[in-house]
This record gives C-alpha cells, structure tokens and sequence, in this order.
C-alpha cells in the first residue's frame, strides 16, 4: 500500500511537490492501528491559513514531512482500508481532519458509536478538537449527497459560531459595531450569519473586501454593510468597534487600527488568507490584536452549557445556513494530483472566486 502526497515549502509556499511513500498496512494492523483511505477533501482559504500559522499555531505538527515540506490539514471524508482495532471495521466512513494525502495511518482511541480519537504520540500534546474523527453511520444527521457541503463549510462554520459566541458573550466588548476582514471567505460569511442570528440585535456587522469581490458579498446579503478596504477611513470613527481579522493583513490591520483608536475596543485575529503580508507583532493604537483560540471557547462552554448543549446550539445555526448556501455555493470537483496541485496554486494567490466550493480528491 502506498499514499500519494501533496506537500509544500514550509518556508515558501509557492513550493509544492506530490510525493509517494509505502505504508506498511500489516505493521499498522499488528500494532492496533488503522488506516484510512482518504475519499476527499474540501480546499478553502481556510488551508491557506493552516499554512500560513502552521509554525506559529502548530498546524504541521499532525502530520510530519521531511524536513522543511509539511502536509496542510484538510476536512474530508475516508474510508477504513485495514484495522487492528476492536469494533472500527473495515469499509467504515469517517470524517475528521485529515492530511492533503491519499492515506492516513491513525491509532484510534477511546471509541464510541459516533467517534474515535486518534491517540498516535505525536497528536498527544495537539488540541483535542482536531483529533477526534467521527463514525458517519451513527449520525442522524449525514448524508452522502450533504458529504461536499459538510467539508467545505462545516468547519468553517464551527469557527465562525465560536467567534460570534465569544463576542456576544462577552457583550461584544462594548462595541456598537463589528468589522470583519476578509468578507468574502466562507468563514466570515459564516459569522456574519452567526452574528446576525446570536442576539447581536444593536451590533451592526461590516464586510472589508476588496473592490474585486464586493458585488458577490452583497449579493451573499449576510453582512449589514459592505465597503471595500480603501474605504476603511470612510467609517465613522467615533463608533465603538470590534475587528475580526480574517485577512491577517498587516496594512488592513494598522489602516483599522488608526482609524478607529481607543474606540476599538477588541480586535480579534482568525486567519491569514492575506498570506503574503501577515502582520507580526506591531505597536498599534486601540485594543491590543489577541489570537483567537477556538478550543478554549469550546472548552469554556461546555463547562457552561453541560454535555451536547454545544452541539445543540450549533446544529440550529448549521441547519438554517445550510438552507441558503445554494443560492450563493457553486461546487467544483477535482480529482489527481495534478488538479490538486493546480487548484492550491489558484487558492494560493487568490484566483478561486468566493463563491466557489472545491472538492479534491487523490484519486485520478
């Protein structure tokens, strides 16, 4: 057995190469492993983020490369090829955080019906949220035909619910407005739509983007407001704001900053599809820019909301989202290493639309 590969210059991501390693799938079975044979795979801006803070936010650490080459993490769906493990059969589907690889060899844990977690040495120290894989055929929710939706949003969504609970619970930082960077990715689509429906009543919620992509995220109509980034010192500014920042751009975020002073009240940093010109630590006036940690806040409300209440809440905002995406989410499948290696360079430098959705597979 071997798996196929697609790795990129941790130092330089424009760098990208398909390797083929064997897998020892009788050793992986022997010492109570298994391995999963990788179906697909969402692609977003979101894996662009991976790579960018892969060194800072521990995102290469899942799964190891050679040196200087790491492999970016990817939500997609797998199937069981061959177990040691008592209860996980073969021809099992999962879906979970995987490598962009055509296999993955894990050593699956604390089982139950609906998940595993994968216990392997090196994930131990890993947020816990990133290495439990669910057992498809005890969701009541899933769906075959739902399989493209739930990679490419599902994960996205997850991060943008955290980050509108995290504000409302914490009164929005007495902000009267939130601005969020990046507006056209589907993660801040999400928390617009996350922040409309979570008791954000008073909060006006403001798109950036680019002059490129205002017309679609109008069109999306998730936002309250959509201005473009060279009209950032348009906005009016005596108004207590949060900035999300999804862009992780260093201009956007010093041009924010000024603007708004000692009236912004939080900013929140999130991602890094302006991969090229991430900021670094800068002496800025206003709210001092804060990382924001999505388990912590999972952590946080479990405490508060008790076993499935998190769930709970989030599969109301994943229905009603879900019921709108296909006025806007247009689904593009692609399959072998050369078409995945072709789509994460457009991804890469910007030149997959908004309102697209990409599958891959390794599979030719």
């Amino acid at each position: 057995m071997k798996s196929v590969n697609f790795e990129v210059n941790r130092n330089d991501l424009r760098q990208s190469r398909v390797e083929t390693v064997p897998i020892d799938a009788a050793a992986a079975v022997a010492s109570g492993k298994a391995v999963l044979a990788l179906d697909h795979f969402a692609l977003t801006a979101n894996n662009i983020t991976y790579a960018a803070f892969g060194d800072q936010m521990s995102y290469w650490d899942f799964f190891p490369a050679a040196e200087g080459f790491g492999r970016i993490p990817v939500w997609g769906f797998a199937d069981v090829v061959a177990s040691g493990v008592e209860g996980l059969a073969v021809g099992e589907r999962i879906y979970g955080y995987f490598p962009m690889s055509s296999h993955l060899v894990v050593e699956p844990g604390r089982l139950t019906p609906r998940r595993f977690i994968d216990v392997s040495e090196h994930r131990k120290a890993l947020p816990a949220v990133y290495n439990s894989y669910e057992r498809v055929a005890a969701d009541p929710a899933y769906s075959r035909t739902g399989e493209s939706v739930q990679m490419i949003l599902k994960p996205l969504v997850v991060t943008s619910f955290l980050i509108a609970d995290f504000l409302d619970d914490n009164g929005f930082f007495g902000a009267r407005q939130v601005l969020v960077s990046s507006a056209s990715s589907k993660t801040s689509l999400g928390l617009a739509f996350c922040l409309k429906r979570l008791a954000a009543a008073g909060v006006t919620v403001i798109g950036l983007t680019s002059p490129a992509n205002r017309a679609f995220v109008e069109t999306v109509g998730y936002f309250d407001r959509v201005v473009t980034y060279d009209a950032i010192d348009g906005l009016d500014p005596a108004v207590p704001s949060v900035y999300v920042d999804m862009a992780g751009s260093a201009a956007v975020l010093t041009k924010v900053h000024q603007h708004f002073g000692e009236r912004l009240t939080y900013s929140c940093r999130v991602g890094g599809t302006h991969w090229e010109g991430l900021a670094k630590r800068m002496d800025l006036p206003g709210a001092r820019p804060k990382f924001f940690f999505a388990p912590e806040q999972i952590a946080k409300r479990h405490g508060d909301w008790g076993p499935g209440g998190l769930e709970q809440r989030f599969a109301g905002v994943w229905d009603e989202l879900t019921g709108s995406v296909e006025d806007w989410l247009a689904i593009e499948d692609h399959h072998g290493p050369a078409a995945i290696k072709a789509a994460y360079h457009d991804m890469l430098e910007g030149r997959v639309s908004p309102a697209t959705g990409l599958i891959m597979s390794l599979k030719s």
